[in-house]
């Protein structure tokens, strides 16, 4: 088992990678007068009736939401706090996030404001969650104009990633986790940022050595970056390199063309074009982040939305600084930048 740690001081907790962890739940739930376990209907039909029979000597109660972004609103959210109440749930109760991304923001929302905080642990089943979205403590949920617009900071109890999981994974999920992974090389590891290139088939194909590889680097990196600055007011910020552009993309589709992975790697491709046309990185460089991206085969046009519509769209996100958008862009190998542009500059 590879075992990390968020030094978060009172507010730090465990991150567990191996396979088969789902098994060890009960071992990271306490004393928890009763649970509630969130989870969506793809991986329910997977986890979730085992996951409930593992811990049949606790006091379970369950939410199943539908899979996807359109889950991801305040309806929802007080569907489950409704549901919370009416159980009896208290500051002793605890949420179990088993499921991606989605899952992981709204459980993690929702007990950061029952009660003011009520113990959660992750338990991400996709590839992105596992390597970005179920560390770090961002929560929230989606507007209409705009991605995770409202939210909090809430740190989990602990974060269990269970790799055996991803073996039920669509490509397309494992694909939007790979979009992730390679974040992590252009914004801090040139090294590993190599290695992805050079394994990429091996990690496609879930080889177990390579997995734990990749999951375990892109954690210590994450768990580098928050114990720094957990509440991003600096560093964090680099964590949001291929976001301007792919919430954007996100949000004027109504989150319903992208998954949030496939955003991300077409924000990535077209910041780096921007960094390269701002003259932040040479052509070889930009080469070498539009080779590994294309690796994923993941369709890069967006034609279809004029450059003034998706700007527009951007204008909204959380980031920016007044009438300023806020890019991270490619500075150097490993290296970004946060770069402030009025929306008469974005150009790639």
């Amino acid at each position: 088992m590879e075992k990390l740690y968020i030094d978060l001081g009172e507010n730090s907790y465990p991150i567990a990678i191996n396979g088969g962890l789902r098994y060890d739940i009960d071992n990271y739930l306490g004393e928890a007068d009763k649970c509630l376990l969130i989870t969506d209907e793809n991986v329910d039909g997977l986890y979730g009736k085992d996951l409930q029979q593992f811990l049949k000597e606790r006091t379970i109660e369950k939410i199943v939401l539908s899979p996807g972004e359109a889950s991801k609103n305040l309806a929802t959210v007080e569907g489950i706090l409704h549901k919370m109440i009416e159980g009896g749930f208290t500051r002793k109760s605890q949420i179990i996030a088993l499921g991606g991304g989605v899952v992981g923001d709204i459980a993690g929302f929702c007990a950061s404001i029952y009660m003011r905080g009520i113990p959660f642990i992750q338990v991400p089943t996709t590839l992105l969650s596992q390597v970005d979205s179920s560390v770090g403590g961002k929560t929230g949920v989606n507007m209409p104009q705009a991605k995770n617009i409202v939210g909090s900071f809430y740190q989990p109890k602990s974060v269990m990633i269970d790799i055996e999981v991803l073996r039920t994974l669509p490509k397309r999920e494992l694909l939007s986790g790979i979009g992730e992974v390679i974040k992590y090389g252009i914004i801090y590891d040139y090294d590993f940022l190599c290695y992805i290139s050079d394994e990429f088939a091996q990690i496609m194909n879930l080889k177990e050595e390579s997995l734990k590889k990749v999951i375990k680097k892109c954690c210590e990196i994450k768990a580098e970056i928050v114990s720094k600055d957990e509440k991003e007011k600096g560093l964090r910020k680099i964590l949001n390199y291929g976001h301007t552009i792919g919430h954007g993309l996100e949000a004027i589709t109504q989150y319903k063309k992208y998954t949030h992975g496939e955003a991300v790697l077409i924000g990535m491709y077209y910041e780096a074009k921007m960094a390269k046309v701002m003259g932040l990185i040479k052509e070889e460089y930009y080469k070498e982040i539009e080779n590994i991206i294309k690796k994923t085969e993941i369709s890069l046009d967006i034609g279809e939305f004029s450059l003034q519509d998706l700007v527009k769209s951007m204008t909204k996100d959380k980031k920016n600084q007044g009438d300023k958008i806020s890019f991270i862009l490619p500075s150097s190998k490993g290296e970004v930048k946060e770069v402030l542009l009025s929306k008469e500059e974005v150009v790639w």
